[in-house]
């Protein structure tokens, strides 16, 4: 197995012949509230997910200009969108509480900077990775900040063509770069996910380890993304996809988690390394049910036991 394909995400390979790296994505369904992470954060850990991640914006840069005083109907009431942006975002002590509790519970934690102030202010943590929201994916100052701190950057190539994928990739530089197939509608339907990019994928970039961030309802494609060699595995998680926000219907809930990566550990394991051989669980069927043992069966049982044989 080639090293080029390598990655390190906290204490762990993600790559070929590695375990499938799990992220469950919180981003903003906390709703602001700690609570609610913390609540994501336990979900993500009893299904046996290594990481969980949340999204980090600066408001003001984010928030075009003509937006800030437009009202709208929230939970917590009629407030400006500028308001509700920064009512979302957890400043440096809820993220310090964060860190703490992911520590706890033995879960990696990152984010998805969308603005270069947003990245200075994660490089405050030991965060094991960056991610480029496929949002982002076309900001070359921002994926030259992150490529700056020398921390592995996982990039997502919704909304985007081959050509800005490949340019994304320059930027970053591929050394340092898990790459992942996703199709950036919420939800995503099933004959747009476009599952074998991940091969396409694989085959342009081989010295980068292949993922898939998936917003689609339901667990069965992104296991189909697994099965056609995904290393890295995203998916938005919530407490409830009733719950209000944009992301909450297109995520995973606490139980479907715990499905998704059961049947995650299953998959890979079933996967094998791709050798024939006949196990010593299949002698005795062997023996009971096969009637004609055949030329070629005959002539190896002679080799090991050192006949000569004619065939």
């Amino acid at each position: 197995m080639s090293t080029n394909r390598l990655r390190t995400l906290g204490s762990r390979l993600v790559g070929p012949g590695h375990p499938v790296y799990v992220t469950g994505e919180i981003g903003i369904n906390h709703n602001g509230e700690l609570e609610n992470a913390f609540a994501l954060i336990d979900a993500a850990a009893e299904a046996g997910c290594d990481a969980v991640k949340f999204q980090k914006r600066t408001p003001e840069v984010c928030t075009p200009r003509d937006q800030w005083e437009i009202e709208r109907d929230t939970p917590w009431g009629r407030m400006t969108y500028i308001d509700y942006r920064h009512r979302v975002e957890f400043d440096e002590d809820g993220y310090r509480a964060i860190d703490e509790y992911c520590k706890k519970r033995g879960v990696d934690w990152f984010a998805s900077p969308w603005d270069v102030e947003s990245v200075a202010f994660l490089e405050k943590f030991d965060v094991p990775a960056y991610k480029v929201a496929s949002a982002s994916l076309t900001d070359d100052e921002l994926l030259r900040a992150m490529r700056a701190t020398g921390r592995t950057v996982i990039l997502s190539t919704g909304m985007s063509t081959p050509k800005q994928i490949r340019h994304a990739v320059e930027v970053l530089g591929s050394e340092n770069i898990v790459l992942c197939h996703a199709t950036s509608t919420y939800p995503s339907k099933a004959e747009e996910l476009n599952l074998r990019m991940i091969h396409t994928l694989q085959n342009e970039f081989p010295n980068v380890p292949i993922g898939y961030s998936g917003h689609e309802t339901g667990l069965q494609t992104t296991l189909a993304a697994v099965a056609l060699g995904s290393c890295f595995v995203e998916r938005h998680i919530t407490l409830d996809r009733a719950m209000w926000g944009s992301d909450q219907a297109a995520s995973v809930e606490p139980q479907g988690l715990v499905r998704l990566v059961r049947d995650i550990r299953t998959i890979e394991e079933s996967l094998g390394d791709g050798v024939k051989k006949v196990y010593d669980s299949e002698l005795k069927p062997m023996s009971k049910l096969r009637r004609v043992k055949g030329v070629v069966a005959e002539a190896e049982e002679a080799e090991q036991a050192g006949t000569p044989v004619t065939v």
